[in-house]
């Protein structure tokens, strides 16, 4: 599994009722993306970063999406180019299945 934290330091901050109005009108982009299991969007408390945790099934799918075409949405939204970092997840604690998940 591959989690991929993408974040914008915006120009000037917003509140959170602003990120939740803006991200409740990107959300539907993200549903039925192939590969992607989960999306969390994130706000920085001063509000001056704003991104996304996502869960992906692997690097491929992930880099799939964070295209030039993808960055051009993201500054065109946010006025600010986009930073992304990939991580591999070898081990995932899930207390609500009460399991522990590993990528073998």
């Amino acid at each position: 599994m591959i989690i991929a934290f993408t974040t914008f330091t915006l120009p000037k901050p917003i509140t959170r009722e602003q990120a939740r109005s803006i991200f409740l009108s990107t959300a539907p982009t993200y549903q039925g993306v192939k590969g992607l299991l989960r999306k969390h969007y994130v706000i920085s408390e001063d509000g001056g970063t704003v991104g996304g945790v996502y869960l992906w099934n692997s690097r491929s799918e992930a880099e799939a999406m964070y295209t030039e075409s993808w960055r051009s949405f993201v500054r065109d939204k946010y006025d600010t180019d986009p930073t992304v970092t990939y991580f591999e997840s070898p081990v995932v604690v899930d207390n609500v299945a009460q399991q522990i998940f590993t990528d073998e």
